[in-house]
């Protein structure tokens, strides 16, 4: 079955693009289009997305709340992927924070695009790791976070190394573990930090300052 995509921008041309790049592939499937946050809940409601592909600036409702509010009133929510005119927007951090799954720039490459729509539904890497370390770098931990005392060794092992970027296989290599072990791990993880998936575990990591971007 086709990946179900929702696109969600306020510049009509910049939908057009993202149409044709998403409907080029043949397990992809832009299921409907919204020019503003207001329209998400509705249309994602109606059309049961997998991705929505959300700009993060908008008139009336930017991407942040437009994410906020899919994720905290769905049991099943679909992916989030901003896309955005730079990398380093607080914007994007903002929704991040929010629980958008990763982000992509409006002016990628179609076959970035593409990846990115298919790393963030695998859910077994992080998309553009560095950026978001360099976003991260940006903020202090948040004064109010508590330390993630609660994971064992090896999960804050995996942890670390999902922060670096690390695939489910990489890491698997690097601390000479089974691939379903380290599945294990990472759902452990996910589930004792309440995240959704592996960026809003990494994102947790840095704002309890558990792992510190510079390294």
């Amino acid at each position: 079955m086709s990946v179900r995509v929702l696109l969600v921008d306020d510049e009509r041309l910049i939908r057009a693009g993202l149409r044709a790049i998403v409907d080029s592939e043949p397990d992809l499937t832009v299921v409907g289009e919204a020019s503003d946050g207001a329209e998400v809940p509705g249309l994602v409601g109606q059309l049961r997305p997998d991705v929505v592909l959300m700009d993060v600036r908008m008139p009336a409702v930017d991407g942040i709340r437009a994410t906020q509010h899919l994720l905290s009133t769905m049991d099943e929510p679909p992916k989030v992927i901003v896309v955005t005119t730079f990398e380093n927007d607080d914007y994007v951090y903002d929704a991040l924070l929010a629980g958008a799954s990763g982000f992509l720039l409006k002016r990628a490459r179609p076959e970035e695009i593409v990846a990115g729509i298919r790393t963030v539904l695998a859910g077994d890497s992080l998309l553009f790791p560095a950026a978001i370390r360099g976003m991260a770098a940006r903020r202090p931990p948040a004064p109010s976070a508590a330390p993630l005392d609660f994971l064992t060794e090896r999960e804050r092992d995996v942890l670390r190394l999902m922060a670096a970027g690390l695939s489910n296989g990489e890491i698997a290599a690097e601390l000479f573990l089974g691939l379903q072990t380290v599945k294990t791990h990472v759902g452990n993880v996910l589930a004792k930090l309440g995240a959704r998936d592996r960026t809003q575990a990494v994102i947790r990591a840095y704002e309890s300052g558990f792992v510190r971007p510079s390294g």
